[in-house]
């Protein structure tokens, strides 16, 4: 229950480093955009600094070269082009009910998907010897996203969760879809509950896929005592473990 997050955070390249900042040196729990910036300057850490590098402008220019296809806009015009936009659909026809807006709103299959190749989640969870226990979640995002966009790293319960007399969980995958249902915090709570990683993760994964059964995603459930888990869905999801009874890291391999 001790937490420290930043998002939407740009010149500064350890966004965890500043998140722990926050943690240990404010009151409060989530500091955004430029501020956050500011703030992680102040306390100490380098910046700002310039975080494109020539294979990400590269990858940016060849999608703005291809009207910026594929993008996460929906229900918008013109909608093969870099903008600017304008809403469509449901605010045209006002007289539409919920149920045939929630239609429209979820059935664009042109919007991009996260996966292996378009984020770079990095979640961890450690049980020190003492039995603290700690998260952490750093990311850069979803490839192509609209400025702005805040996903589900900086989310208590989302990407990351920890309960020191029950255990811990880390999250990856579609972090727009995901953060609705916060994941890791419904696994440490099925494992207070009695659920042993196992069950708790593959639990967490179902409650999501029932809904959007074309999510992409993966958990990872640790308890007090070090026995550990992952669930996923839509991938085939990997971790690593290292404790201090084994020589080297060890990866286990999650099917969907």
């Amino acid at each position: 229950m001790e937490v420290g997050a930043v998002a939407a955070m740009r010149y500064v390249t350890d966004g965890i480093k500043a998140a722990k900042l926050v943690m240990r040196h404010t009151e409060h729990t989530l500091l955004v955009g430029e501020k956050a910036s500011e703030f992680a300057i102040s306390m100490g850490l380098p910046g700002p600094t310039n975080l494109s590098s020539p294979e990400s402008m590269e990858t940016w220019t060849k999608w703005k070269d291809g009207r910026c296809q594929p993008n996460f806009r929906k229900n918008v015009s013109p909608a093969n082009s870099c903008g600017p936009y304008s809403p469509t659909h449901y605010l045209q026809h006002p007289g539409e009910t919920c149920s045939s807006i929630g239609h429209i709103l979820t059935s664009n299959s042109g919007l991009p998907r996260v996966g292996l190749h378009s984020h770079d989640t990095i979640s961890m969870a450690v049980i020190d010897r003492m039995g603290h226990i700690a998260v952490g979640t750093s990311t850069n995002g979803a490839t192509f996203k609209i400025p702005g966009r805040v996903g589900d790293g900086p989310i208590v319960g989302s990407s990351a969760y920890a309960v020191e007399e029950v255990g811990a969980c880390c999250a990856t995958g579609d972090g727009d879809i995901m953060m609705r249902f916060l994941p890791c915090y419904q696994v440490v709570e099925s494992m207070r509950l009695g659920m042993d990683p196992k069950l708790a993760a593959n639990d967490a994964i179902a409650r999501i896929a029932k809904k959007f059964p074309d999510f992409l995603g993966a958990v990872v459930a640790l308890n007090k005592k070090g026995e550990h888990a992952g669930a996923c869905h839509g991938w085939t999801f990997k971790y690593s473990v290292r404790s201090p009874a084994m020589k080297d890291v060890e990866v286990f391999t999650v099917l969907p």
